[in-house]
């Protein structure tokens, strides 16, 4: 059996109109007078300029995305084994309150965006690009079953806003890949009868 390639083209206006709501996104966040916080931590960071290759950068995104979910739910941190030998260190837990998590996340899905832009316009072509996308929103999927957790147990104006903020770039982030049909190494392995 072929494998199907993707077109190009079928990929670009989806990853041009997830680069736009991000863009967007970030338009809209209100600028706080309190100091930036950096969404990801030093070794976090560190790992992502480890990676060069997308689909493992989106890993660590993910990764990432999971710590602070861990924090905020309370529930044990993920495995954080290393692939490579030389690879970076996770470091310690991130720390904050819920909405700075929350936000933190909404930064490193933006961030996984602009990634994955990037990739696209260096190679459209590469097949590590769709995988990536795929991951990134099936990630998301379980970032707004969470949220939708998150959002009955707060009443917090900041959480709901960060809330908020997360649920839009996961919203995007899915209807970016909706657009890009899945290649043939990504399909489920069908079982034999």
């Amino acid at each position: 059996m072929k494998s199907k390639r993707i077109p190009t083209r079928s990929i670009k206006p989806a990853l041009t109109i997830l680069w736009c709501a991000a863009l967007a996104m970030v338009g809209l966040r209100p600028v706080s007078s309190h100091a930036q916080r950096d969404h990801l931590t030093d070794p976090e960071s560190e790992l992502i300029r480890f990676y060069q290759e997308i689909d493992k950068r989106i890993d660590v995104f993910i990764k990432a995305a999971d710590r602070r979910f861990a924090v905020i739910n309370g529930t044990p941190m993920p495995p954080t084994k290393k692939l490579m030998k030389d690879e970076p260190d996770w470091g310690e837990v991130p720390k904050g309150t819920h909405a700075e998590l929350l936000e933190d996340i909404a930064g490193i899905l933006d961030e996984a965006i602009t990634n994955i832009d990037d990739a696209n316009h260096k190679n459209g072509k590469n097949a590590a690009l769709t995988k990536a996308l795929h991951k990134l929103s099936t990630a998301s999927s379980g970032y707004l079953n969470q949220l939708a957790t998150l959002k009955t147990k707060t009443t917090s104006p900041e959480e709901l806003e960060a809330i908020s903020h997360v649920a839009d770039a996961a919203n995007q982030i899915i209807e970016a890949a909706g657009k890009v049909p899945v290649s043939a190494e990504e399909e489920p392995k069908k079982k034999k009868p």
